[in-house]
Order: structure tokens, then C-alpha cells, then sequence
């Protein structure tokens, strides 16, 4: 369902996530991204669990309340700034239909030198939704990967 034009609620989602990391990342603060080959009811108790874990023992390790939430008014300003990407790179890509792009080409077409590893992201994000019409071609990483709009 989209929340605005050509935005779902799917893309506020994987908006936040990435907010977050380059939030947690311009305060210099560490984080991590877990990639799982499967959505399953295992993976998911397993990442929870992990989390849970971390968290705790972390927290008690350093002394500070593990449940206190810094920038997240920095995360939703950069989950913003991802959506408002993810829109420009969609109409490039329809603008363009049929043309494929590597992470790198996309960037250059952008212009104002995104962070590439955030196109990247986005990309991977609407090519696993058939609904918006991206298709990926090649591997995983940003330079053996091309995108285009099939529609």
C-alpha cells in the first residue's frame, strides 16, 4: 500500500533501518547489519534472541541504560533523506526504462555523489518488490549488480 506517491510503507521501513545505521555512523557509533538468506520463524526467534543478548550483556558491560534511544531524531531526519533517494533514483529508473545501471552509473546520473552503499540498499530494496518494477541483474555487491526499470 502506498503511504505517498510511489512510497509504501515497506520503503519507510528499510528508510528507518538505513537512517539509522548512517545516523548511528555520522555520532560515531558502531553498528551492525545481519543479513539472513531466510525469513522463517527461526531466523527471526534466532536474530531476537541474539539481540536480546547483545543488548544486555553489552549494557551491563559499559554501564549505561541499554534501553535509552540516541538520535533517533537524527534517524528519522536521515530516514527521510533515504526516502527523498529512493524517490529520485525510482524516477530515474523510469525515466530511463530498460537501461542498466550499476550503483557507481546511478550515482554519477544522480549527480550530488549519494553514499553508494545507500543507492545500493535502495535498489536491493525495490527489485525485492515486484510491485515497482526494478530489476536486478548479477551478484551482490555494488559493482557486478545492474538495475534497471522493466515496469
Amino acid at each position: 500500500m502506498e503511504v505517498e506517491r510511489g512510497v509504501t510503507s515497506g520503503d519507510y521501513l528499510n528508510g528507518f533501518f538505513l537512517g539509522t545505521r548512517k545516523a548511528l555512523y555520522d555520532n560515531k557509533r558502531d553498528s551492525i547489519t545481519i543479513t539472513i538468506d531466510e525469513v522463517s520463524p527461526r531466523t527471526i526467534g534466532i536474530l531476537i534472541a541474539l539481540y536480546e543478548r547483545a543488548v544486555g550483556l553489552y549494557a551491563s558491560m559499559i554501564h549505561i541504560n541499554a534501553y535509552h534511544q540516541p538520535g533517533v531524531e537524527a534517524g528519522k531526519k536521515a530516514a527521510g533523506e533515504v526516502i527523498h533517494l529512493q524517490v529520485e533514483i525510482l524516477d530515474h529508473l523510469i525515466e530511463n526504462a530498460g537501461t542498466k545501471y550499476t550503483v557507481e552509473a546511478l550515482d554519477q546520473a544522480l549527480g550530488d555523489h549519494k553514499v553508494q552503499e545507500d543507492i545500493f540498499k535502495i535498489c536491493q530494496h525495490l527489485a525485492a518488490n515486484p510491485s515497482r518494477g526494478v530489476q536486478k541483474e548479477g551478484g551482490n555487491s555494488p559493482s557486478d549488480t545492474r538495475f534497471s526499470f522493466k515496469g
